[in-house]
Protein backbone atom coordinates (compact mmCIF):
# COMPACT_ATOMS: atom_id res chain seq x y z
CA UNK A 1 0.00 0.00 0.00
CA UNK A 2 1.12 3.59 -0.94
CA UNK A 3 0.98 6.51 1.43
CA UNK A 4 -0.11 9.49 -0.48
CA UNK A 5 -0.33 13.43 0.39
CA UNK A 6 -2.62 15.68 -1.87
CA UNK A 7 -1.73 18.69 -2.72
CA UNK A 8 -4.01 21.08 -4.67
CA UNK A 9 -7.79 21.47 -3.95
CA UNK A 10 -8.99 23.55 -5.81
CA UNK A 11 -11.79 22.54 -8.92
CA UNK A 12 -9.43 19.98 -10.33
CA UNK A 13 -8.16 19.10 -6.95
CA UNK A 14 -11.33 18.72 -5.67
CA UNK A 15 -12.61 16.00 -8.29
CA UNK A 16 -9.28 14.38 -7.70
CA UNK A 17 -10.01 13.53 -3.77
CA UNK A 18 -13.59 13.05 -4.95
CA UNK A 19 -13.76 10.93 -8.09
CA UNK A 20 -10.29 9.44 -8.40
CA UNK A 21 -7.99 8.59 -5.28
CA UNK A 22 -10.71 6.27 -3.81
CA UNK A 23 -11.06 4.56 -6.26
CA UNK A 24 -7.69 3.39 -6.31
CA UNK A 25 -7.03 0.68 -3.62
CA UNK A 26 -3.41 0.56 -3.54
CA UNK A 27 -3.21 3.71 -2.71
CA UNK A 28 -3.62 5.18 1.10
CA UNK A 29 -4.57 8.73 1.71
CA UNK A 30 -2.36 10.19 4.79
CA UNK A 31 -2.52 13.81 3.75
CA UNK A 32 -4.29 16.78 1.48
CA UNK A 33 -2.92 20.08 1.96
CA UNK A 34 -4.12 23.41 0.43
CA UNK A 35 -2.82 27.06 1.55
CA UNK A 36 -6.28 28.16 1.36
CA UNK A 37 -8.02 27.13 4.00
CA UNK A 38 -11.65 27.08 2.83
CA UNK A 39 -10.39 24.49 0.13
CA UNK A 40 -9.11 22.22 3.19
CA UNK A 41 -12.32 22.86 4.79
CA UNK A 42 -14.52 21.96 1.84
CA UNK A 43 -13.20 18.65 1.44
CA UNK A 44 -13.90 18.09 5.42
CA UNK A 45 -17.73 19.40 4.97
CA UNK A 46 -18.34 17.66 1.63
CA UNK A 47 -15.66 14.37 1.39
CA UNK A 48 -15.52 13.89 5.50
CA UNK A 49 -12.03 13.97 5.49
CA UNK A 50 -10.64 14.31 8.75
CA UNK A 51 -9.68 17.91 10.14
CA UNK A 52 -6.07 16.17 11.31
CA UNK A 53 -5.18 14.72 8.05
CA UNK A 54 -5.66 18.53 6.64
CA UNK A 55 -2.70 20.76 6.01
CA UNK A 56 -1.75 24.38 5.05
CA UNK A 57 1.66 23.72 3.82
CA UNK A 58 3.41 20.40 2.52
CA UNK A 59 6.37 21.19 4.88
CA UNK A 60 3.53 20.41 7.94
CA UNK A 61 2.22 17.42 6.00
CA UNK A 62 5.64 15.58 6.15
CA UNK A 63 6.39 16.40 9.38
CA UNK A 64 3.24 15.22 10.83
CA UNK A 65 2.55 11.99 8.32
CA UNK A 66 4.88 9.24 7.01
CA UNK A 67 4.21 9.26 2.95
CA UNK A 68 5.60 7.75 -0.16
CA UNK A 69 3.59 9.89 -2.64
CA UNK A 70 3.00 13.21 -3.12
CA UNK A 71 -0.46 13.73 -5.85
CA UNK A 72 0.29 17.17 -7.08
CA UNK A 73 -3.38 18.66 -8.29
CA UNK A 74 -2.68 22.05 -8.59
CA UNK A 75 -2.81 25.17 -11.02
CA UNK A 76 0.08 24.54 -14.09
CA UNK A 77 2.43 27.87 -12.63
CA UNK A 78 2.30 25.85 -9.33
CA UNK A 79 3.96 22.69 -10.79
CA UNK A 80 7.29 23.68 -10.98
CA UNK A 81 7.62 24.93 -7.47
CA UNK A 82 5.80 22.18 -5.54
CA UNK A 83 6.89 19.17 -7.32
CA UNK A 84 10.84 20.18 -6.62
CA UNK A 85 9.87 20.77 -2.83
CA UNK A 86 7.94 17.39 -2.42
CA UNK A 87 10.88 15.86 -4.54
CA UNK A 88 13.92 17.54 -2.27
CA UNK A 89 11.42 16.41 0.84
CA UNK A 90 11.55 12.25 -0.43
CA UNK A 91 8.48 11.60 -2.29
CA UNK A 92 7.63 9.73 -5.34
CA UNK A 93 5.41 12.70 -7.44
CA UNK A 94 2.63 12.23 -9.75
CA UNK A 95 1.33 15.84 -11.15
CA UNK A 96 -1.25 16.61 -13.75
CA UNK A 97 0.08 18.14 -17.43
CA UNK A 98 1.79 19.81 -18.17
CA UNK A 99 4.23 19.53 -15.59
CA UNK A 100 6.26 22.46 -15.97
CA UNK A 101 6.47 25.85 -17.67
CA UNK A 102 9.33 25.48 -19.36
CA UNK A 103 11.42 22.56 -21.21
CA UNK A 104 14.18 24.02 -18.12
CA UNK A 105 12.19 23.61 -15.17
CA UNK A 106 10.99 19.92 -16.94
CA UNK A 107 14.63 19.11 -17.07
CA UNK A 108 15.67 20.18 -13.97
CA UNK A 109 12.89 17.94 -12.32
CA UNK A 110 13.32 15.26 -14.06
CA UNK A 111 17.39 15.24 -13.19
CA UNK A 112 16.14 16.15 -9.54
CA UNK A 113 14.02 12.64 -9.59
CA UNK A 114 16.95 10.46 -10.65
CA UNK A 115 18.77 12.03 -8.09
CA UNK A 116 16.56 11.62 -5.66
CA UNK A 117 15.73 8.33 -6.87
CA UNK A 118 12.25 9.01 -6.74
CA UNK A 119 9.68 8.19 -9.63
CA UNK A 120 8.37 11.62 -11.38
CA UNK A 121 5.15 10.46 -13.02
CA UNK A 122 2.97 13.23 -15.80
CA UNK A 123 -0.64 12.51 -15.49
CA UNK A 124 -1.62 11.54 -18.72
CA UNK A 125 -4.64 10.48 -18.57
CA UNK A 126 -5.77 9.87 -21.81
CA UNK A 127 -3.26 6.66 -22.10
CA UNK A 128 -5.10 4.40 -19.90
CA UNK A 129 -8.11 3.49 -22.14
CA UNK A 130 -8.78 0.85 -23.91
CA UNK A 131 -8.86 1.86 -27.58
CA UNK A 132 -5.22 3.87 -27.67
CA UNK A 133 -3.61 0.99 -25.95
CA UNK A 134 -5.02 -1.36 -28.27
CA UNK A 135 -4.10 0.77 -31.38
CA UNK A 136 -0.31 0.93 -29.74
CA UNK A 137 -0.43 -2.78 -29.80
CA UNK A 138 -1.65 -3.67 -33.31
CA UNK A 139 1.01 -0.72 -34.34
CA UNK A 140 3.53 -2.42 -32.74
CA UNK A 141 2.77 -5.49 -34.67
CA UNK A 142 2.80 -3.79 -37.72
CA UNK A 143 -1.01 -5.19 -38.30
CA UNK A 144 -1.32 -3.14 -41.68
CA UNK A 145 2.32 -2.47 -41.87
CA UNK A 146 4.35 1.30 -41.52
CA UNK A 147 2.00 3.92 -40.63
CA UNK A 148 2.14 6.29 -43.17
CA UNK A 149 -0.84 9.27 -42.91
CA UNK A 150 -2.26 9.89 -39.43
CA UNK A 151 -5.73 12.20 -39.63
CA UNK A 152 -7.21 13.40 -36.52
CA UNK A 153 -9.98 15.79 -35.74
CA UNK A 154 -10.79 17.41 -32.47
CA UNK A 155 -14.39 19.42 -32.36
CA UNK A 156 -15.51 21.26 -29.05
CA UNK A 157 -17.94 24.30 -28.75
CA UNK A 158 -16.59 25.44 -25.52
CA UNK A 159 -19.39 28.12 -24.94
CA UNK A 160 -22.28 25.84 -24.87
CA UNK A 161 -20.41 22.88 -22.62
CA UNK A 162 -18.85 24.78 -19.45
CA UNK A 163 -15.62 25.81 -20.23
CA UNK A 164 -14.39 28.65 -17.70
CA UNK A 165 -11.19 29.44 -18.80
CA UNK A 166 -11.24 31.97 -21.15
CA UNK A 167 -7.74 33.85 -20.40
CA UNK A 168 -5.54 31.14 -20.77
CA UNK A 169 -2.67 30.92 -22.80
CA UNK A 170 -2.76 28.97 -25.82
CA UNK A 171 -5.98 26.95 -24.26
CA UNK A 172 -6.10 24.74 -27.78
CA UNK A 173 -2.34 23.77 -27.68
CA UNK A 174 -1.32 23.47 -24.45
CA UNK A 175 -4.30 22.82 -22.59
CA UNK A 176 -6.02 20.57 -25.22
CA UNK A 177 -3.72 19.31 -27.21
CA UNK A 178 -0.80 17.84 -25.44
CA UNK A 179 -3.05 14.81 -24.42
CA UNK A 180 -2.98 14.54 -28.45
CA UNK A 181 0.62 14.92 -28.54
CA UNK A 182 1.07 12.74 -25.83
CA UNK A 183 -1.25 9.99 -27.44
CA UNK A 184 0.78 10.42 -31.09
CA UNK A 185 3.80 9.50 -29.72
CA UNK A 186 2.53 6.58 -27.35
CA UNK A 187 0.56 4.99 -30.10
CA UNK A 188 2.67 5.25 -32.92
CA UNK A 189 5.97 4.71 -30.64
CA UNK A 190 7.90 6.90 -32.12
CA UNK A 191 9.01 10.75 -31.74
CA UNK A 192 8.07 14.10 -33.59
CA UNK A 193 10.81 15.33 -35.23
CA UNK A 194 9.29 18.72 -36.46
CA UNK A 195 5.89 20.68 -36.50
CA UNK A 196 4.69 23.22 -38.45
CA UNK A 197 1.30 24.87 -36.66
CA UNK A 198 -1.09 27.91 -37.93
CA UNK A 199 -3.63 29.22 -34.69
CA UNK A 200 -6.27 32.04 -34.62
CA UNK A 201 -9.38 33.05 -33.00
CA UNK A 202 -12.91 33.67 -34.64
CA UNK A 203 -14.96 36.63 -34.92
CA UNK A 204 -17.14 36.77 -31.72
CA UNK A 205 -14.99 34.41 -29.75
CA UNK A 206 -14.85 34.54 -25.58
CA UNK A 207 -11.25 33.73 -26.00
CA UNK A 208 -9.06 35.72 -25.13
CA UNK A 209 -6.17 33.64 -27.02
CA UNK A 210 -6.17 31.15 -29.66
CA UNK A 211 -8.91 28.08 -29.67
CA UNK A 212 -8.86 26.95 -33.10
CA UNK A 213 -5.19 25.28 -34.32
CA UNK A 214 -4.07 23.10 -38.00
CA UNK A 215 -0.80 21.28 -37.46
CA UNK A 216 1.65 18.78 -39.59
CA UNK A 217 3.61 16.66 -37.78
CA UNK A 218 6.43 14.75 -38.96
CA UNK A 219 7.77 11.79 -37.09
CA UNK A 220 11.33 10.21 -37.18
CA UNK A 221 10.11 7.01 -38.76
CA UNK A 222 8.54 9.25 -41.53
CA UNK A 223 4.72 9.30 -40.55
CA UNK A 224 2.81 12.79 -41.01
CA UNK A 225 0.19 13.50 -38.98
CA UNK A 226 -2.59 15.73 -39.64
CA UNK A 227 -4.17 17.76 -36.66
CA UNK A 228 -7.00 19.90 -36.65
CA UNK A 229 -8.43 21.32 -33.77
CA UNK A 230 -11.42 23.79 -32.15
CA UNK A 231 -12.96 24.94 -29.34
CA UNK A 232 -15.26 27.04 -31.06
CA UNK A 233 -16.26 24.05 -33.83
CA UNK A 234 -20.06 23.94 -34.84
CA UNK A 235 -20.08 20.75 -36.25
CA UNK A 236 -20.46 16.98 -34.54
CA UNK A 237 -18.93 16.82 -31.37
CA UNK A 238 -16.11 14.29 -31.08
CA UNK A 239 -14.90 12.65 -28.02
CA UNK A 240 -12.37 14.39 -26.42
CA UNK A 241 -9.38 11.91 -27.65
CA UNK A 242 -10.22 12.72 -31.05
CA UNK A 243 -11.16 10.67 -34.02
CA UNK A 244 -8.46 9.21 -35.54
CA UNK A 245 -7.84 7.68 -39.30
CA UNK A 246 -4.73 5.61 -39.40
CA UNK A 247 -3.47 5.12 -42.70
CA UNK A 248 -1.05 2.18 -43.38
CA UNK A 249 0.54 0.37 -45.97
CA UNK A 250 -2.23 -2.41 -46.49
CA UNK A 251 -5.30 -0.98 -44.27
CA UNK A 252 -6.71 1.47 -41.87
CA UNK A 253 -6.76 1.93 -38.00
CA UNK A 254 -9.80 3.57 -37.31
CA UNK A 255 -10.19 4.74 -33.86
CA UNK A 256 -11.66 7.28 -30.80
CA UNK A 257 -11.61 7.69 -27.15
CA UNK A 258 -13.12 9.11 -24.01
CA UNK A 259 -16.39 9.86 -25.60
CA UNK A 260 -17.99 11.97 -22.73
CA UNK A 261 -20.21 14.57 -23.92
CA UNK A 262 -22.76 16.58 -21.91
CA UNK A 263 -22.23 14.27 -19.12
CA UNK A 264 -22.86 11.08 -20.23
CA UNK A 265 -20.33 8.30 -21.28
CA UNK A 266 -20.13 5.93 -24.01
CA UNK A 267 -17.37 3.77 -25.42
CA UNK A 268 -13.91 3.81 -26.71
CA UNK A 269 -14.47 2.93 -30.51
CA UNK A 270 -11.73 0.73 -32.80
CA UNK A 271 -12.23 -0.86 -36.43
CA UNK A 272 -10.36 -1.67 -38.86
CA UNK A 273 -9.97 -1.52 -42.53
CA UNK A 274 -8.14 -3.70 -45.07
CA UNK A 275 -7.25 -2.05 -48.39
CA UNK A 276 -10.56 -1.86 -50.41
CA UNK A 277 -12.27 -3.31 -47.54
CA UNK A 278 -14.98 -2.62 -45.52
CA UNK A 279 -14.31 -1.30 -42.20
CA UNK A 280 -15.27 -3.79 -39.34
CA UNK A 281 -15.42 -2.77 -35.68
CA UNK A 282 -13.11 -4.29 -32.96
CA UNK A 283 -14.25 -5.39 -29.40
CA UNK A 284 -11.98 -3.57 -26.97
CA UNK A 285 -10.95 -5.19 -23.71
CA UNK A 286 -11.86 -3.53 -20.10
CA UNK A 287 -9.35 -1.50 -18.73
CA UNK A 288 -8.95 -2.11 -14.63
CA UNK A 289 -8.45 1.24 -13.62
CA UNK A 290 -8.88 3.26 -16.42
CA UNK A 291 -7.80 7.33 -16.88
CA UNK A 292 -6.69 8.94 -14.02
CA UNK A 293 -7.13 6.24 -11.78
CA UNK A 294 -5.01 4.78 -14.38
CA UNK A 295 -2.05 7.31 -13.83
CA UNK A 296 -2.01 7.28 -10.21
CA UNK A 297 -2.35 2.90 -9.65
CA UNK A 298 0.24 2.90 -12.49
CA UNK A 299 2.83 5.11 -10.30
CA UNK A 300 1.53 3.09 -6.99
CA UNK A 301 3.05 -0.14 -8.93
CA UNK A 302 5.71 1.34 -10.01
CA UNK A 303 6.31 2.56 -6.69
CA UNK A 304 5.73 -0.68 -5.06
CA UNK A 305 7.50 -3.52 -7.28
CA UNK A 306 10.33 -0.94 -8.92
CA UNK A 307 9.69 -1.59 -12.24
CA UNK A 308 7.36 0.31 -14.64
CA UNK A 309 4.49 -0.82 -16.38
CA UNK A 310 4.28 -0.10 -20.20
CA UNK A 311 4.09 2.96 -21.58
CA UNK A 312 4.35 4.64 -18.35
CA UNK A 313 4.69 8.01 -18.66
CA UNK A 314 7.60 9.28 -16.93
CA UNK A 315 9.06 13.24 -16.13
CA UNK A 316 12.00 11.65 -18.98
CA UNK A 317 9.44 10.23 -21.59
CA UNK A 318 7.00 13.38 -21.12
CA UNK A 319 9.74 16.15 -22.05
CA UNK A 320 9.16 15.27 -25.36
CA UNK A 321 5.17 15.73 -25.36
CA UNK A 322 6.06 18.98 -23.48
CA UNK A 323 8.56 19.80 -25.98
CA UNK A 324 5.84 19.21 -28.97
CA UNK A 325 3.43 21.39 -27.45
CA UNK A 326 6.47 24.45 -26.67
CA UNK A 327 7.25 23.46 -30.90
CA UNK A 328 4.03 24.04 -32.08
CA UNK A 329 3.13 27.59 -29.91
CA UNK A 330 6.76 28.84 -31.38
CA UNK A 331 5.17 27.71 -35.28
CA UNK A 332 2.27 29.34 -34.35
CA UNK A 333 3.96 32.74 -33.25
CA UNK A 334 6.04 32.38 -36.46
CA UNK A 335 2.87 32.43 -38.88
CA UNK A 336 3.42 28.51 -39.15
CA UNK A 337 7.21 28.15 -39.19
CA UNK A 338 8.99 24.73 -39.36
CA UNK A 339 10.10 23.68 -35.80
CA UNK A 340 12.43 21.16 -35.28
CA UNK A 341 11.60 19.74 -31.81
CA UNK A 342 15.73 18.85 -31.30
CA UNK A 343 15.62 22.41 -31.50
CA UNK A 344 13.27 23.18 -28.88
CA UNK A 345 15.13 20.48 -26.27
CA UNK A 346 18.68 21.80 -26.59
CA UNK A 347 17.48 25.10 -26.13
CA UNK A 348 16.93 24.90 -21.93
Amino acid sequence: MVKAIQIGLGHWGFSWTKDVIPNVPTVEMVGYVDSNPDATKRVQDELGIDAKSCFLSLDDAVAAVDADLAICTLRTEAHYPVVKQALELGLNVLVEKPFASTIAQAKELVALAKAKGRVLMVSQNYRFQSAPIAVAELIGAQKFGPVNLVSIDFRRHAPSQGYRYWDMPDPLLADMSIHHFDLMRMVLGDEPKRVSCRTWNPPASPFGHHPIGVATLEFEKGTIVSYRGSWMSSGPVTPWSGEWTMDCSDGEIIWSSRDHFMGKAGPDRLALRERDGDAVPVALADVALADRMGTLGAIAKTIETGAAPARFSSGEDNLHSLALVQATIQSAARGGEWIEIADVMASA
